[in-house]
């Protein structure tokens, strides 16, 4: 039997190469796919799969040497991964909240390693990013990630760069609602805790024999969790608005 002799056009070769190398680079920092359970496989296969649904909708770059490919390939890695890296500071919010909290709730001595961010975490910290990923699996809120990253090569087509100015700007601006994001998510709850610290301290001054501090510490941490509990209710929209600004950061940066 002969073979079957199967030829590819060599110019939509590369566009789906170029194509999925910006896709993994995005994939490699933003959450929820940076996490380090999932298997880099699958990152690949999406990256591929993503790459080959937009192919047909992008322009091929002109043939040319190899070296001008490689500097293309380069160039797809350096979009994705400052496209990712931006996402990932917005969705990072809801880990600095539970910073914020365990600062606040007695819980930052008992720092862990966590193995999937391989970083040195504190419990309420580890609790939020772990329900931040989950949901966002399981609302959807991955899929509207994705979406924003694919419109992107709408504006921004392989052949071109990221205005640097442009991307420094809003990577600032980022950070900035990343730590307003943390304080609205933690802040009621920051509130909370320093008011039972100061009803401890008047406690303390009008009965000294009762050493209310010494009752402070498993006080706060029965507040924390109880008001965690009531918190986390209310995570699933927190989770889909911040999923909404990274996707508002990269249409911002390529100018959508």
């Amino acid at each position: 039997m002969d073979p079957v002799a199967l030829t590819l056009p060599l110019g939509s070769v590369e566009t789906v190469m170029l194509a999925s190398v910006r896709v993994a680079g995005f994939l490699v920092v933003a959450p929820p796919f940076s996490a380090k359970g999932m298997p880099g496989m699958a990152k690949v296969a999406l990256s591929l799969a993503i790459g080959a649904a937009v192919a047909p909708r992008l322009a091929p770059l002109p043939e040319d040497s190899t070296g001008s490919f490689v500097g293309a390939v380069v160039l797809q890695a350096v979009v994705g991964l400052a496209l990712g890296f931006g996402v990932q500071l917005v969705l990072m919010a809801v880990q600095v909240a539970g910073s914020f909290l365990d600062q606040f709730g007695g819980f930052m001595m008992g720092q862990a390693y966590d193995p999937l961010s391989q970083t040195q975490v504190s419990q309420m910290g580890k609790l939020y990013t772990f329900l931040a990923t989950a949901l966002l699996f399981a609302s959807d809120g991955y899929q509207i990630v994705l979406q924003g990253l694919v419109r992107t090569f709408d504006v921004l087509p392989l052949g071109v760069t990221l205005d640097p100015a442009r991307l420094a700007e809003r990577l600032t601006d980022s950070m900035g609602s990343m730590f307003a994001g943390a304080l609205q998510i933690a802040g009621p709850l920051v509130i909370v805790l320093f008011l039972t610290d100061i009803g401890l301290g008047l406690l303390t001054k009008v009965a000294p024999a009762l050493n209310a501090f010494a009752m402070g510490f498993p006080l706060k941490i029965l507040i924390t969790l109880v008001m965690v509990g009531f918190a986390l209710l209310a995570m699933d929209s927190v989770v889909r608005g911040l999923a909404r600004d990274g996707v508002d950061f990269m249409g911002r940066v390529v100018g959508l």
